[in-house]
């Protein structure tokens, strides 16, 4: 069985677990090599604790969660909210695909909500050809092949809504997913940068009902994003995580040596879950 090598490049910590956990650990059991990047440090996720605490008990978290999942994490020392598409970080993104010598590489596209999550989106595009460019940042050799490039789910239209090239169920690995995201006990129990005294009760009875919450929320949206893909799923699979090929990955391929293909074969190997 051949050995896969994944990355998956997110925003803040939590980001790659939230929309990519459940492939993960399905690689990961697989006998995959799955690496989790946070190109920020999440300092300013939570409404009360700001600063290099959180930052640090935001590492512990991811490292939890990724001892739960099977990969490795990595969290980078930038402060949140203040990401850019720089050449300085689009050296430090390229460094970390040929380091790990990526044959997949997943992260948010460039539409989206936050500034940070548009920045990681436009460094996956930044990336796709120079990672096989072998006099950019030859500190770390250039890669043969390109890796596949793909973006992580979301809900946003414009310009574009997200297209699911890959869709893949997690139901079995799901309870492992969940257990990721409550180990991050910051952003989902205590409700991250949105939450507030009220959402982390202070005695027992009121956080048994906070965690039963969380669970349940955590439950309903994965299904409600997964009945988008029901045409393409098993009628009994409840959950699932898809993936759109990012066209810089796929629209030079058919004239050059070194890209990947996105072909229904090559998508069955990098995907074999």
């Amino acid at each position: 069985m051949e050995k896969l090598r994944i990355l998956a490049v997110g925003a803040h910590p939590d980001d790659c677990e939230w929309a990519a956990g459940g492939t993960a650990a399905k690689w990961a059991a697989r006998g995959d090599a799955v690496r989790f990047v946070s190109l920020t440090n999440g300092e300013l996720g939570h409404w009360k604790t700001v600063g290099p605490s959180l930052a640090a008990r935001r590492r512990a978290e991811v490292a939890r969660a990724a001892e739960i999942l099977g990969v490795s994490s990595v969290v980078l020392d930038t402060p949140d909210g203040t990401l850019t598409p720089s050449l300085e970080q689009r050296r430090a993104v390229v460094r970390l695909i040929r380091e790990w010598k990526a044959d997949v590489v997943l992260a948010h596209r460039p539409c989206d909500y936050h500034p940070d999550h548009r920045a990681v989106g436009t460094l996956l595009q930044d990336s796709a050809y120079l990672v096989t460019v072998p006099h950019y940042c030859p500190e770390a050799p250039a890669l043969p092949r390109n890796p596949l490039f793909l973006h992580f789910e979301d809900e946003f239209t414009r310009p574009t809504p997200f297209q699911a090239d890959v869709v893949v169920p997690v139901d079995d690995v799901f309870e492992k997913k969940l257990a990721a995201l409550e180990a991050m006990e910051s952003q989902g129990y205590e409700g991250g940068c949105e939450g507030g005294p009220e959402t982390w009760p202070a005695d027992d009875a009121g956080r048994k009902r906070r965690v039963a919450e969380v669970r349940a929320n955590y439950r309903g949206f994965f299904e409600a994003r997964t009945r988008r893909h029901r045409a393409r799923l098993e009628p009994s699979v409840r959950t699932a995580e898809a993936f759109e090929i990012c066209e810089y990955s796929a629209s030079w391929s058919d004239f050059s040596k070194t890209a990947r293909r996105s072909d229904g074969d090559e998508l069955r190997r990098l995907f074999p879950l």
